[in-house]
């Protein structure tokens, strides 16, 4: 059992008999009472994201997860598959389990994947990730005082808001904590 005031994003955690990971935590002290702790939590098993409020006294189950890394294979449907490099065991994972992650994973890239009692629960991406641009927005530089901006979409889909030099064909590294643009490669 850890205290609820050690919870930070990305710890799981049991309540409830569901399994949840910590999104957002916030420490919130009222001038009078007691303090309260207010979570966004995800379920791992089905995906929900939900707001919870612990009072400061409260505990709960905290869990051993095991992390292996993976190569991501490809995707059938509503799965996506992980191969583990040493043993080239398969695990696969639901859509669910990959809420707003999906649109960084490309074929071939390592993950790390974490697993519970053999279940597979979450993938945690690499803090950057290198895309090539597909398509983009026409977009011509003016008279502007600060940088303009464009949306481009990258290999998996995703959109992104980059300078006005960047181009289709060009590789451009995004941060996959906000889905921001960092830099061309």
């Amino acid at each position: 059992m850890i205290d609820v005031n050690e919870l930070r994003k990305g710890v799981t955690f049991t309540m409830d008999g569901e399994l949840y990971k910590v999104l957002e935590y916030k420490h919130h002290k009222p001038g009078r009472g007691k303090a309260t702790i207010r979570t966004t939590l995800r379920n791992l098993r089905t995906g929900a994201t939900i707001q919870h409020n612990f009072i400061s006294a409260d505990r709960v189950q905290d869990i051993r997860v095991e992390r292996t890394t993976v190569q991501y294979l490809y995707r059938d449907g509503d799965m996506y598959y992980f191969m583990d490099t040493d043993t080239y065991d398969q695990t696969a994972l639901h859509t669910t389990a990959l809420e707003g992650q999906m649109e960084y994973l490309k074929e071939g890239m390592s993950v790390v994947l974490s697993t519970y009692e053999g279940e597979a629960i979450d993938v945690e991406l690499p803090t950057t990730v290198d895309m090539k641009v597909t398509d983009s927005e026409v977009a011509i530089a003016g008279d502007t005082a600060t940088g303009a901006m464009k949306k481009v979409t990258v290999e998996t889909g995703l959109q992104v808001q980059v300078p006005l030099f960047v181009a289709v064909g060009d590789v451009i590294r995004v941060d996959t904590r906000d889905g921001s643009y960092v830099t061309r490669v």
